[in-house]
């Protein structure tokens, strides 16, 4: 780890300047006269550290909001966890040394979502020190958890509209399926994870009943399904060949086309025929262990580009297979489970893994040898093709048939299409290109997981499954869940001898007896209870509620068999309230469990009865908080249900706690199906589900990496368009991926790239983020980060302009006089800079194009310090214009850069100025002077062409020479006079009939060479007072030199004068 810069420690100062003073917070109290801008923030895993990967986006997520901030918008930014899904059940998975599902089952699904909850935030902690590290502003204490009971009901509530609507179904289909993790995976989620391999391809040979020695070929790439083949497929349209084989008397079956291709040149064809003739035909199966033999189906996805034009046909893993057996009522054999493994019937093969993750091929190896041994092996090849793989654990998916429930994306693939349309896009040609093309070709989308930590999907049904009930909050859950039909009343114990004396009693004092005020309060009580029917009273053992609890039942006229003392409601005196909860958690759920249709009186304390009631209301202790607890002898019904619930007694909707629960309707029970959501289900309701407000606002801009458009772009989509009818969002950046400098993916094994943390201490955030959001990586392109380019932005934009404000600090307490020279051209010139500036800037901000926006901070910075400020030293008053273009540009750059920015508002503003830059209010762009900025290019190009003829002639600069002659004749005195200076010349002499567009006379007379040795001279000691640390204030002392006495007493006015020296002999 790099040492802390002198740069990343004033970072740092100005974070903690931000955190003490409130400065976000205060920036979206402060007035917002255009509305809400709103945003919303994918959220990530925090299984793992901040890195470039996040760095990237946040840093476009925090450059717009702040610019849109300043521009006069509340930007509201909520950070949120992804909570659930196979990310987080993977690594606990390997850490508890679980491979399988069937392991977690055994484990126990309770603890192992336990150990999940406990695993999600893990590196919370880092990221809320690197986040803010990197400059973002975004509120992460009250970041939204896609695993909270909040959220989750909003994606209940989405469920249940969208079921309303038709949009859900459950369905047996092929999709792909991870057989580690024993799920099926959605669409996009496969696209997540395809790699090159090579594979094993197989042609086997299928006999013709009643036609000994006669083959059927067919082709595949998937040899661990021939034991599921049922059926062959050939096309009614295609031309197939009868031809000899080289042992005689065999005869091969296969499209004429592909002939040659199989057999090569040397082959007789005995004859052709229509595939239609095929037809019925029956065959001898290569496997027998569901059937014998099959038959042979006509089928249009049958093609004779590839193979032998003939398909085998397992409908338990394919698309068409499935479709095609459905069609023709096949026998449906899935001669291999959920967890990638033959089934036992499979004899010679049973418990084996189709397709291992570590040698994919060994299992096909094995089916090939046993096809070759029984003379039914064709041939085979070897095949390099893209294959899909698990997105999490990297196991190699299986195609295979299973149920899911499914969103019917296709039903609205069009309204998708048409809200894609109406959003903007950078770089524009995602919206029809990437992301278009992927919404053109759209699947239902299978929403459920086999899985364990995930949003219970909100389904309950009935014994045979002919009815559902579906919940869309938790009210309705409460509505429908069975319960023992018991009524709950909770009452204070009256006034004790210690309340009176306003001292607590936490253990039972034997002597705390019932005042007679409090024996009153009990009676009077005991009145409104007559009305309620109880059953049955139950008591904490101390005196005063025992006492209490009597007094009631005397005056209910109840006999004492209903009074029961429980010791778990006695005061509280544990060392927290967590193990309060629990006591009387248990309790009430332990008397709702023993007692039916029965009125209870519960009669206890203040604190145990609070706790009971916030059990009751489901609501954590702080948003309780405001519940006052009971008075002595007060009664309250408590409406409690027996929710789902952890160890804590506080609400969880996830599994096994929401499994347990049953619901009831008209009688009759109904259980919850097992699936819960697609992890990218919860993430795509961000848009309805994180928000405080319950309602549904496009946001105005989000962003997101490339690949999420087969992620959270798409989800969001489909989700906004089914519920909403509308795009969620309106304005899209997708930034490309941060590549290691040699172009490969960033790997912590082979250190290709440098640790996040050292280019913060070393570079600063103000330096990465500009280097990011100046590449081509927001408009999606890859970027190969170069920890050089880096260095080259400190060096050539941040140092300079330090270098700037150190030369404004430095002068401005020195010179007393600072009139401002509103008439000199530089300060016209670096004002129509500035404009230009601002006008290009808010132009990149507008059209969300932040390279457009953010590279022009480069050139002005340049033209500031090796122009303005180069011509300007001689003035001291330039500084009030420095001072004030240095504010300026402050502002402009706050969203790129806010630490140098604040850095320099913090040293120039007065008293009269906001408390931060990011108070000040974005500039609106004026007409940029074009004039001016022409003409002053013209002057720096005359000049760096007349210092290529000094460098030629060798004649350094401080060397004055006596003419520069120039055909420009539209430049006037002001600008000529810049020339002058720059290029040390005596004279300029305009001529507009010069070949070149300058000539310089470089001959030497004594007196200019004469008047470059006293320049010399003035910079050397110029150069000795920088390297002493004086101020210009400061006077230092000279020693002549002998030899040096007659030419310094010559020009001494003139040395003292530039440099403040005295002279000693």
């Amino acid at each position: 780890m790099a040492e802390k810069s002198e740069r990343a420690q004033r970072e740092e100062k100005i974070l903690r300047f931000w955190k003490d003073n409130k400065i976000f917070e205060k920036s979206l109290e402060k007035d917002s006269p255009k509305g809400e801008f709103v945003f919303y923030d994918g959220p990530p895993f925090a299984t793992g550290l901040p890195h470039y990967g996040h760095i990237l986006p946040g840093t476009i997520k925090d450059v717009v909001p702040r610019y849109k901030t300043m521009q006069g918008f509340h930007v509201s930014r909520r950070w949120g966890w992804d909570c659930h899904g196979l990310p987080i059940e993977n690594l606990v998975e390997k850490e508890l040394g679980l491979e399988t599902k069937k392991d977690i089952e055994k484990f126990g699904i309770a603890e192992f979502n336990r150990r999940a909850r406990a695993s999600v935030l893990r590196f919370e902690k880092e990221w809320k020190e690197i986040i803010p590290r990197t400059g973002r502003w975004v509120n992460m204490d009250n970041a939204y958890k896609t695993m909270d009971s909040g959220y989750t009901e909003s994606v209940w509530w989405s469920f249940k509209n969208l079921h309303d609507k038709g949009l859900i179904y459950q369905g047996f289909k092929s999709m792909h399926l991870c057989p580690r993790c024993e799920t099926t995976l959605s669409n996009f989620e496969v696209n997540l994870g395809y790699k090159d391999i090579t594979d094993l391809a197989v042609t086997v040979e299928f006999e013709i009943i009643g036609q000994p020695n006669t083959y059927l070929l067919a082709w595949t790439t998937t040899p661990w399904t021939l034991p599921g083949n049922v059926a062959l497929a050939v096309n009614p349209e295609i031309k197939y060949a009868v031809v000899e084989g080289e042992v005689k008397g065999n005869t091969y079956i296969l499209a004429q086309s592909l002939v040659e291709k199989v057999f090569g040149e040397n082959h007789k064809i005995i004859r052709t025929f229509s595939g239609r003739e095929l037809i019925g035909e029956k065959y001898k199966t290569l496997f027998d262990y569901y059937q014998s033999e099959g038959r042979v189906y006509a089928a249009d996805f049958v093609k004779a580009e590839e193979g032998t034009g003939i398909v085998h046909i397992a409908p338990a893993f394919g698309e068409d297979d499935y479709e095609l057996s459905l069609r023709e009522k096949l026998p449906f054999i899935q001669h291999v489970g959920t967890d990638g493994r033959f089934k036992p019937e499979v004899a010679d093969f049973a418990g084996e893994l189709v397709k291992p993750k570590d040698d994919h091929q060994a299992t096909d190896i094995k089916i090939i040898k046993y096809l070759a041994s029984k003379n039914l092996l064709f041939a085979k090849e070897k095949i390099i093709h893209s294959y899909p793989h698990c997105w999490r654990c990297d196991t190699p998916l299986l195609n295979y048939a299973a149920y899911s429930w499914f969103l019917k994306v296709t039903e609205i693939k069009d309204k998708l299409i048409k809200n894609n349309q109406k959003v903007k896009w950078v770089p524009e040609d995602i919206r029809d290109g990437r992301f278009g093309k992927w919404l053109e070709g759209v699947h239902d989308w299978a929403i459920s997981r086999s899985r364990f930590w995930g949003t219970p999907l909100p389904v309950w049904q009935n014994a045979d499954g002919s009815k559902r009930i579906v919940i869309d909050s938790i009210d309705t859950l409460k509505k429908y869940i069975k319960t023992n039909g018991n009524k709950y009343f909770v009452m204070r114990h009256g006034e004790a001898i210690d309340n009176a004396k306003h001292i607590l009693d936490p253990k039972g004092d034997p002597n705390n007896h019932l005042t007679e005020k409090g024996k009153q309060e009990a009676i009077f009580a005991s009145k409104e209870l007559k009305r309620k029917s109880i059953d049955i009273i139950i008591t904490s053992p101390f005196l005063r509620t025992r006492e209490t609890a009597e007094v009631v039942r005397q005056e209910l006229g109840l006999p004492e068999s209903v009074v029961v003392i429980d010791d778990r409601l006695h005061e509280f005196n544990e060392s927290n309230m967590e193990l309060v909860s629990k006591r009387v958690g248990e309790f009430v759920f332990e008397i709702e469990s023993r007692y039916v249709k029965k009125n209870i009186l519960i009669i206890s304390h203040g604190s145990p009865l609070w706790v009971l009631q916030k059990i009751a209301a489901w609501q954590s202790s702080s948003n309780f908080a405001e519940q006052e607890m009971l008075h002595t002898a007060e009664v309250q019904e408590l409406s409690f249900i027996p929710m789902p619930h952890n160890d804590d007694f506080e609400l969880d909707l996830h599994r096994p706690h929401i499994d347990g629960i049953v619901l009831e309707k008209s009688g009759e029970e109904y259980r919850r199906v097992p699936e819960v959501f697609d992890t990218w289900y919860d993430s795509g309701s961000v848009p309805f589900a994180s928000r405080e407000i319950k309602d549904f606002s496009p946001a105005d801009f989000i962003a997101e990496g490339l690949d999420q458009t087969r992620g959270w772009f798409y989800t969001m989509a489909v989700l906004g368009t089914a519920l909403f009818n509308k795009s969620p969002y309106k304005q899209v950046i997708v930034n490309g991926l941060i590549l290691a400098e040699d172009g490969k993916k960033m790997s912590k094994r082979l250190k290709n790239y440098p640790e996040l943390t050292y280019v913060l201490n070393k570079y600063g955030a103000d330096a990465l983020r500009y280097y990011l959001v100046s590449s081509s990586a927001v408009r999606a392109e890859d970027l190969a980060f170069s920890e050089k380019s880096l260095d080259e932005i400190v060096k050539k934009n941040i140092s300079r302009l330090e270098n700037v404000i150190g030369f404004y600090e430095l002068y401005v307490n020195e010179i007393k006089v600072l009139k401002s020279s509103r008439g000199h051209i530089l300060d016209h010139w670096i004002d129509a800079c500035l404009i230009k500036l601002i006008k290009e800037v808010t132009e990149g901000l507008e059209n969300y194009e932040l390279d457009r926006a953010s590279r022009p901070l480069a050139d002005f910075v340049d033209d500031l310090s090796t122009w303005y400020l180069r011509r300007s030293r001689t003035r001291p008053e330039a500084l009030p214009k420095l001072r004030e273009v240095l504010l300026r540009v402050a502002v402009i750059m706050a969203p790129f850069m806010p630490f140098l920015a604040e850095d320099i508002y913090q040293r120039l503003k007065s008293e009269k100025d906001f408390e931060s830059v990011h108070f000040e209010v974005w500039p609106r762009p004026e007409k940029v002077d074009t004039e001016i900025l022409a003409k002053m290019r013209e002057v720096r190009k005359i000049v760096s062409l007349a210092l290529e003829a000094r460098s030629r002639a060798n004649i350094k600069v401080r060397q004055p020479l006596n003419e520069l002659r120039i055909k420009n004749k539209k430049l006037g005195k002001e600008y000529l006079d810049l020339i002058r200076d720059e290029l040390n010349v005596k004279n300029i002499v305009v001529n507009s009939n010069l070949e070149q567009e300058v000539e310089l006379d470089i001959e030497l007379t004594p007196e200019l060479i004469e008047e470059g040795k006293l320049r010399d001279a003035i910079r050397s000691i110029q150069d000795t007072r920088k390297e002493r640390g004086l101020k210009p204030n400061e006077k230092m002392k000279y020693v002549l030199s002998a030899g040096e006495e007659d030419f310094f007493k010559k020009h001494s006015a003139q040395i003292k004068k530039a440099t403040n020296i005295e002279f000693e002999d």
